[in-house]
């Protein structure tokens, strides 16, 4: 029997010479303790991406399973922070010391928060599909979180053509009566007569980027997913009863929106927000008018980050 195994990476020269910028696997499949600021840790179900360039142009190739096994190391016996991300890239760049310079790391996964309803007090809990990428290039660390906060959006537009519907079929009901107690208003207004048309509405999607500030200890998932339901004010719910379903229906009506709006809610609430060196959205009304969706994309502006 052999005593040792062949290493080809190791005994063996690329058949043509090149530096590759990034060399590793993606879709790995891990379960991993999340670190968000202001909840409990929560165990959540990854889909991770592992690279570092390979800098050496004759080298075969990189050491895959010492990128596997501490991703492995951080699943099993430690928790997904800002420092452990950090120690994680090094630790891709460390185990392939002459090969690369440069690590980078992206793990996918839906986080779940409890989530109160508008009136009845009910809880349900809501799924937040979250990225959080991290890369080291020649010691500087970047952090970026990304989160997709979904909501409604009334149109502005087709609830001003609908008020003048109800306006005409008013005039319509009333137009031989002088004076109208205001009962039969109150009467009137309760019946399908009386509201001929609704706006139209339509499940939307906010897509937010953000760059952290260097050395916070836990992601701010929840904070984030805060701001951006605060501002819209409609978020998607959990659970809900009549009461929480009519204050919906209410604050549709007090926050009708474009897709321009809502980016621009977005993006002011973005710029007070001094834990965030930078930012990206793109708001997506998924219209149910249309067949096609409205869209708007903005930044921070800031030079050298995001761009549309």
């Amino acid at each position: 029997m052999p005593t040792s195994m062949p290493d080809i990476t190791n005994h063996t020269t690329a058949q043509t010479e090149g530096k590759l910028d990034w060399v590793g696997m993606s879709n790995i499949e891990m379960p991993l303790v999340v670190l968000s600021k202001g909840q409990p840790e929560r165990m959540v179900s990854a889909h991770i991406d592992a690279f570092v360039n390979l800098k050496e142009p004759e080298a075969k190739g990189i050491h895959m399973s010492r990128l596997y096994l501490l991703l492995d190391e951080l699943s099993t016996n430690n928790e997904l922070s800002y420092s452990s991300l950090a120690s994680l890239l090094d630790g891709f760049i460390s185990s392939h010391q002459d090969l690369s310079d440069d690590a980078q790391v992206k793990f996918s996964f839906d986080y779940h928060l409890r989530r109160k309803s508008l009136i009845s007090g009910k809880q349900g809990w809501k799924a937040y599909p979250v990225t959080l990428t991290g890369r080291l290039n020649k010691g500087e660390l970047d952090v970026e979180l990304a989160i997709d906060v979904r909501y409604s959006s009334t149109c502005p537009c087709s609830a001003a053509l609908a008020r003048q519907l109800i306006q005409q079929a008013f005039m319509a009901k009333f137009e031989e009566n002088d004076t109208i107690d205001k009962q039969t208003m109150h009467d009137w207004l309760g019946t399908t007569g009386g509201i001929v048309a609704t706006p139209h509405s339509q499940r939307s999607v906010a897509e937010v980027k953000v760059k952290l500030a260097k050395g916070c200890a836990e992601f701010p998932i929840a904070d984030l997913v805060n701001l951006l339901e605060d501002t819209l004010q409609t978020p998607v719910q959990a659970a809900v009863k009549r009461e929480d379903e009519q204050e919906f229906a209410r604050l549709n009506g007090q926050n009708l929106m474009f897709c321009e709006d809502a980016a621009r809610k977005l993006q002011h609430a973005m710029n007070q927000a001094t834990e965030y060196n930078d930012f990206w959205l793109k708001v997506n009304h998924l219209e149910s008018l249309h067949a096609h969706d409205a869209v708007s994309i903005t930044t921070k502006g800031v030079e050298g980050g995001y761009k549309a």
